[in-house]
């Protein structure tokens, strides 16, 4: 199966990390035992701006998980549509020609969910294969994109999609003055990424690479180091300091692992496709497979430009690669996320004429 074509979708809202860190600290202002903390925080993640899902006067009124999930919805489909009606442009199908949905997110929640929910906004098939996937948040991405290349051996005269939508910005609580929740308040940002993938019998120029295969693995007895605690106030940010560590102690060993399946060394592998989790999980990833920070650069790059949007990351950084680095014909790819569980999942791309 090939990626046929791929697209990046962000709310109209856009400030950069000053604005967000004064906001931020006009909001908390006294309760915060030392505001130069949380600006020296914002100011290490390596973001200099991020969109947001409404302007920022406007989550002050977002008191309750209840209003602040209902945003998430509205937003949610508006740029869900607007990811699939550009996946479909580039390649001239039709909604209806869409034979299976895959849609990621973590940040909030629906039932009917928002593949169902965009089932009648754009008229997709009512035939449709929909699958809703919740909670595997940063490495849904990766894991998404498997799920579907799985689909596609199954059925490869049909036609997938991956759907990302990650609204970051309506899970902070505005009540946690936890070192987490301000590191993540100065991390991540709102978008949306999907990505067009055909079966090998369907007759559609790719864009992208070819899917060869996929690997998955689980760390057991390490689910403090990331995901949420969620109650009736909504989300809570678990984010260990210990993320970077497990990065860096265990991707190069499993991408190895993954890479002999296949008859492959890491010497094989031309680019890097990552997800951008912030600066010491990128410097962790360059040091674990032993590569230059260059080589990471188009993360670094979508990092500066638009912060971690969760699952949407690597999406945005395999968006950027199709459309302005391009690697050469023959040229082997790595895509990776990790993410809650702790756990990883990585592809080996191929790319075509």
């Amino acid at each position: 199966m090939h990626i046929v074509s791929t697209s990046t979708e962000y709310p109209p809202h856009y400030f950069t990390q000053r604005e967000v860190l004064n906001a931020l600290l006009k909001h908390w202002g006294a309760e915060l035992d030392n505001a130069a903390v949380l600006e020296r925080l914002h100011l290490r993640t390596g973001v200099d701006g991020r969109y947001f899902s409404r302007p920022l006067e406007e989550y002050e009124a977002l008191d309750t998980w209840g209003k602040t999930n209902n945003v998430w919805i509205e937003v949610a489909e508006e740029l869900g549509e607007r990811a699939l009606h550009c996946v479909l442009r580039q390649c001239g199908l039709a909604p209806h020609q869409i034979d299976a949905l895959f849609f990621v997110s973590v940040t909030g929640v629906a039932s009917p969910s928002i593949d169902a929910r965009l089932v009648n906004r754009m008229k997709l098939s009512p035939h449709i294969k929909r699958n809703p996937i919740f909670g595997l948040g940063c490495v849904a991405g990766a894991a998404g994109l498997a799920r579907v290349a799985d689909y596609l051996r199954a059925w490869p005269d049909h036609v997938a999609v991956l759907l990302s939508v990650e609204l970051c910005s309506l899970t902070w609580r505005r009540d946690d003055l936890s070192v987490a929740n301000l590191i993540s308040s100065g991390l991540f940002g709102d978008g949306a990424g999907a990505v067009l993938v055909a079966g090998d019998k369907v007759d559609l120029p790719a864009k992208g690479p070819r899917i060869v295969a996929s690997h998955q693995v689980f760390y057991p007895d390490t689910e403090d180091v990331m995901g949420w605690d969620i109650s009736e106030k909504g989300f809570r940010i678990v984010l260990s300091p210990d993320v970077p560590k497990v990065v860096r102690e265990n991707l190069g060993r499993d991408v190895d692992a993954f890479l002999a399946t296949q008859g492959l060394t890491r010497s094989d592998i031309g680019s890097w496709i990552m997800h951008t989790g912030g600066p010491r999980v990128l410097e962790a990833s360059a040091e674990a497979l032993g590569i230059e920070r260059s080589a990471l650069e188009v993360s670094w790059e979508a990092l500066r430009r638009v912060g971690n949007l969760s699952s949407a990351s690597v999406l945005v950084v395999l968006d950027e690669v199709i459309r302005r680095q391009r690697p050469k014909p023959g040229t082997r790819s790595i895509l990776a996320a990790m993410g809650p569980g702790f756990c990883a999942e990585m592809l080996l791309l191929e790319w075509q004429e």
